[in-house]
């Protein structure tokens, strides 16, 4: 029986090359996709290219955390173990939307759907199974306030601070995670893919040409901003590492400050207390 993936975010340009490279492993690929109809078009030019026909998708809203939880339990119902866990799938808004749970949306995308999709997941994991979560470089420039989970930052809605803010949050579920589970012998990374040319840039405001121009030269492939989330996949070399970050397929130093953030658990509780409060599940531990 082949393993399985479940990768977030597969329709997209580093879903796709991730998912690729999985499949062409050989693993048996559920492709989580915002949208059924262009996840569908993906997965059948997959199994074109590489042969591997066990590959499925299944849609879901990662700004809904109803959604969330739904394509979850569907999962928990097969009760097939899950080997890898790719929490790929990111946005950047332009203007503050709250989603139907009171959150602002790039922070339900970006850090508590991944937060609630994997410990839902959790149970279907073991020893060998590995988790990688797509941070940015930008998560040094993160900030968790009170406003958080409500707004994205304190003050007024700026699209790149709340992004890092996402992004730094995410960083830090990666560190608190490898530390409860490493008995278990999951392992839990991050990938920095650097900047990369997916739908996430958008060029709306006065600033953005001057910034495509000045950053076009440094701007990946999808293909290289994904090559780093599959080497933490699939390689080896890293199958026990854990807790880390990594960059260009090699290990990121990371300061000390974030590798041991004072609110990394503070964060964890306070993200528990919210998804609580949604009365969406009893217990998420």
């Amino acid at each position: 029986m082949s393993k399985l993936a479940v990768i977030t975010g597969a329709d997209g340009g580093m879903g796709k090359e991730i998912t690729r490279a999985v499949a062409e492993a050989g693993y048996h690929v559920i492709m989580l996709c915002y949208t059924l109809f262009k996840g569908e078009e993906r997965k059948n030019q997959m199994i074109l290219e590489t042969g591997n026909k066990e590959i499925e998708v299944r849609q879901v809203d990662l700004s809904s955390m109803a959604s969330v939880i739904n394509v979850a339990d569907g999962l928990l119902g097969r009760g097939k173990h899950i080997d890898l866990l790719m929490n790929n799938a990111g946005t950047m808004s332009t203007h503050l939307m709250q989603t139907e749970d009171g959150l602002e949306r790039t922070v339900a995308v970006n850090y508590v759907a991944p937060f609630l999709l994997t410990m839902r997941l959790l149970p279907l994991m073991g020893k060998g199974s590995r988790i990688v979560n797509m941070v940015s470089c930008t998560y040094s420039l993160g900030h968790i306030t009170s406003d958080f989970f409500s707004r994205g930052k304190s003050g007024s809605f700026w699209r790149i601070p709340i992004y890092s803010n996402t992004k730094l949050a995410l960083w830090l579920f990666t560190r608190e995670l490898s530390e409860r589970v490493k008995d278990s012998g999951i392992t839990v990374n991050a990938a920095d893919p650097g900047i990369v040319s997916t739908n996430i840039i958008r060029m709306d405001m006065w600033f953005d040409k001057l910034t495509d121009w000045f950053f076009r030269p440094c701007i990946r492939t999808p293909k290289e901003g994904a090559a780093t989330a599959i080497h933490l996949l699939l390689d080896e070399e890293v199958s026990e590492v854990t807790g880390q970050m990594f960059a260009s397929c090699k290990p990121k130093k990371v300061k000390d400050k974030f590798m041991n953030h004072p609110q990394a658990k503070q964060l964890w509780e306070d993200t528990e207390k919210y998804i609580e409060q949604l009365r969406l599940e009893e217990s998420i531990i």
